[in-house]
């Protein structure tokens, strides 16, 4: 009922002070920033919970007031999206509803959640299904901004994008792949004994068992972004030292290298969203099956492939194809959040990914420590954008032709 909504409000906590630790680690305001929204929330849900809600009201309202009124968003070095701050009012004001709703104050709970809507609340999935508006939920004004959040449903948006378009002697460089008989790699495949990893079985066994030691084995925090060299050794060890969790990216970057490592084509992909001034994306891998002759979605953070309804996996692109066209998608039954939170498909594909298959993003060159915060490298982005697309938070070679852009390893 509450859990998508609490996880939001915690994660967009999490991200902030993650937002502070790359301007500046440790600073007081941020800290402090963080700490006022994470007791607060913490409390109003225990309240809530505890069906305290005229004790869980005055603290909510508390929150929503702090975020009216703090201007920490326009501390230039602290790099706060002010669209973040939005949101999480949003998703308070809409806590609250569902307070007041189950508190019996009807007219303040229908006020409250056309606030947040009006705020931008777009969770679609988790009103239409949330029982604490049971008491509402037929009302002419509850339906009305359920028709609003509904417009906004990450999967209706997608649904109405542009197509792509294909482009003859596009100027984009071909991607690369590191042999596997590269030292780096070697070292990669003795330091983890992949070669014991796969086990007995097919390519797409052996492409999923890999998939399965690194989720299992680095553990993810949306917030985190390691504080050492983007390699899957480095990665793995700070994980390991310091008992930290680290960001989708690392993630992806970690499974890249054992790909590679074992003779498999991949790459790190960046999924993102329509909207840029939206702070959140995905990244994910793509490998490519020479069983199937196709790239292959990859998710280590969820430990997830996808599957159509005859069990064939699916690439990215289809995955994409499928949510736009209305055809069926299977998630695999591993699919799951540090082995604490299931994944379901109406909320992990039609939801969250649906919002971040917009457009994509890849570094031209797949490598050991491809993409090191500490050295100098060449290797630039492409990006596969639908036509008529404009953003510019990549300036990079960018493409329209996913022939181009998913094309067969050479």
């Amino acid at each position: 009922m509450k859990t998508m909504n609490l996880l939001k409000a915690v994660m967009v906590v999490i991200l902030i002070q993650g937002m502070a630790m790359t301007a500046k680690a440790q600073d007081p305001r941020m800290v402090e920033f963080a700490n006022k929204l994470q007791s607060g929330y913490e409390q109003f849900m225990q309240d809530f919970y505890a069906r305290k809600y005229a004790e869980a009201e005055p603290v909510m309202l508390e929150l929503i007031n702090y975020l009216d009124t703090t201007t920490i968003y326009k501390i230039e070095e602290l790099h706060i999206p002010e669209v973040a701050m939005r949101d999480q009012k949003a998703n308070y004001q809409y806590d609250l509803a569902c307070c007041y709703a189950l508190w019996g104050k009807k007219k303040e709970a229908l006020a409250m959640l056309e606030k947040s809507v009006g705020n931008g609340y777009k969770n679609y999935q988790n009103m239409v299904n949330d029982t604490d508006f049971k008491s509402i939920c037929n009302t002419k004004k509850y339906k009305e901004l359920l028709a609003i959040v509904q417009d906004r449903n990450p999967l209706t948006l997608l649904k109405k994008t542009n197509p792509y378009q294909k482009e003859e002697n596009a100027d984009i460089p071909k991607f690369a792949y590191q042999p596997v008989e590269h030292p780096n790699l070697n070292y990669v495949r003795e330091y983890f004994q992949l070669d014991t990893i796969p086990g007995k079985g097919n390519e797409l066994e052996h492409i999923k068992n890999l998939l399965h030691f690194a989720h299992d084995n680095i553990r993810h925090d949306g917030g985190n972004r390691a504080i050492c060299e983007f390699t899957s050794i480095d990665i793995y060890n700070y994980n390991h030292s310091t008992g930290n969790g680290v960001n989708c990216r690392q993630m992806a970057i970690s499974l890249c290298d054992m790909y590679l490592a074992m003779g498999y084509k991949a790459r790190v992909v960046t999924c993102l969203p329509a909207d840029p001034n939206d702070y959140e994306c995905h990244v994910i891998n793509t490998v490519w099956s020479e069983t199937l002759q196709k790239w292959l979605y990859i998710d280590p953070t969820m430990d997830a492939w996808v599957m159509d309804e005859n069990g064939l996996m699916l690439s990215i692109a289809e995955v994409r194809d499928h949510l736009v066209n209305g055809k069926p998608l299977v998630l695999c039954e591993t699919a799951n959040w540090n082995h604490e939170n299931a994944q379901t498909k109406d909320y992990y594909l039609e939801t969250y990914m649906a919002k971040n298959l917009y457009y994509f993003v890849c570094k031209q060159r797949s490598f050991f420590n491809q993409e090191s915060i500490y050295r100098s490298i060449d290797n630039e982005d492409i990006r596969l954008i639908p036509v008529g697309f404009e953003n510019n938070n990549f300036q990079c070679p960018t493409t329209t032709d996913p022939e181009i852009f998913w094309a067969k390893p050479e």
